[in-house]
């Protein structure tokens, strides 16, 4: 049964478009892509203008995953940096740590030039502070602002403390932060919805309301949908954490994450100019971390840790209202308007999984809280693999991905574990220094 969008400030804006069908009989294309997030939309759009047939399946509404739910910061944070340096030498060798610096920004470059190009209208404004949480963390930024430098980027960074960085951020919190005007916010659904536009004016056919059974397997593979079924030369799974196929292949590969995020009453000008003085967005240096952003209509969103047990927090707003006032505690007793929920897919060393169930059938998931630049990133990755250049494929794919050898209930339980571990970690040194 098809859901609705959650009520959250994006669905209640977000750009009109004409309606996506449902699939309501059978369709031969090049290549069929499940699932209408962030993935599947953007790998849809780089094969529609090489030209390809192209099928994108939905089981609810094109964005009504994580894709439409998020924070809506576009940055050159990589989750699991680090071990991707380490994986990616098994392909690349010597060469493994330039191509993820390369990768931060491959993202943002991707999304500027097509909203541009299709004239997509979402809100997207540049600007970004990385604020540390805890003097200990300053190190951090200062090796990030040197590493910036190094790159040519010395004009996008600057680290700023005391009354510097109160001209960037109205929280009193923070000891120090990393400005960078690279980075980016958008209205994350219209985004979305734009390139799904855009890719239908390329000729892709895209079904909401479209779940995809089950996949027969063979050498043109076949998706059956409730109303009909679709036949390719290949096909890309781009379900993220929301599907359920190929259990025997991707079982414990995954796990969702519930993330909560509110968004305020419209603010005066005065107040949010007082949270975020050049209405940059912001995110702390913690590991389980809080972020938030003004929109074009100048409402606060704030997202504030990750839930790992998989279930959705009750009462989010509230939940949510202590952190909110004590970041910014000129908002205290404001207005929450909306409040939802989203799940994110969390891969256990934070790299994200490209690879192939059968020769024809790919698969793509794993972002671990870094989607938006991210999921575009793999997005032309696929693309280009589907199309038989497979070299930034075979980077990802040679990667050695750990499994949960328990089902998803225990395998979060494990996560929550971990993630309250290290947020108590984070608490003792807080109190530490």
């Amino acid at each position: 049964m098809t859901e609705s969008y959650p009520r959250s400030y994006y669905a209640s804006t977000a750009n009109k478009t004409a309606p996506f069908p449902i699939l309501d009989s059978d369709i031969d294309v090049d290549v069929a892509i499940i699932g209408g997030g962030f993935t599947g939309i953007a790998t849809a759009v780089e094969l529609a203008e090489r030209g390809l047939r192209i099928a994108v399946l939905e089981a609810n509404h094109i964005g009504w995953g994580a894709s439409g739910r998020n924070g809506g910061q576009i940055t050159g944070s990589l989750s699991g940096d680090k071990a991707m340096e380490r994986e990616f030498r098994r392909t690349l060798g010597d060469d493994a740590a330039e191509y993820v610096w390369n990768l931060r920004w491959r993202g943002h470059d991707i999304i500027r030039k097509r909203v541009e190009k299709y004239d997509i209208k979402c809100d997207l404004k540049h600007g970004h502070v990385f604020a540390a949480w805890d003097a200990s963390h300053i190190p951090e930024l200062e090796d990030m602002e040197r590493n910036a430098q190094a790159h040519g980027m010395g004009d996008d960074v600057q680290l700023l403390r005391g009354a510097e960085l109160s001209e960037y951020v109205g929280s009193e919190i923070y000891h120090a932060g990393l400005i960078n005007t690279r980075n980016m916010h958008i209205h994350s659904l219209n985004l979305c919805l734009g390139e799904a536009d855009a890719a239908r004016s390329l000729g892709a056919q895209i079904f909401e309301a479209t779940p995809v059974e089950k996949i027969i397997y063979g050498k043109r593979p076949v998706l059956v949908t409730p109303r009909g079924n679709v036949t390719a030369d290949k096909v890309l799974i781009a379900g993220n954490s929301y599907h359920k196929l190929a259990k025997r292949q991707l079982a414990g590969m995954l796990f969702p994450a519930s993330l909560g995020i509110i968004a305020t009453a419209p603010l005066s000008e005065e107040m949010a100019k007082r949270v975020s003085p050049k209405g940059y967005a912001i995110y702390d240096t913690r590991f389980v971390l809080d972020y938030y952003r003004l929109t074009a209509d100048r409402r606060l969103i704030f997202g504030s840790g990750t839930n790992y047990s998989g279930r959705d927090t009750s009462d989010l707003a509230e939940a949510m209202r202590p952190t909110i006032e004590k970041t910014l505690p000129h908002l205290s007793g404001v207005e929450i308007e909306y409040a939802w929920h989203g799940m994110d897919g969390i891969s256990i060393n934070r790299i994200p999984q490209l690879g192939k169930i059968t020769d024809n059938v790919f698969y793509a998931q794993g972002y671990s809280g870094h989607g938006i630049a991210t999921s575009h990133i793999v997005g032309e990755i696929m693309a280009n693999a589907i199309a038989g250049q497979t070299k930034d494929f075979e980077v990802f794919s040679n990667v050695k991905h750990w499994r949960f050898p328990v089902g998803r209930t225990l395998g979060n339980i494990g996560m929550a574990v971990g993630m309250w571990y290290f947020q108590m970690l984070e608490a003792w040194k807080s109190r530490t220094h």
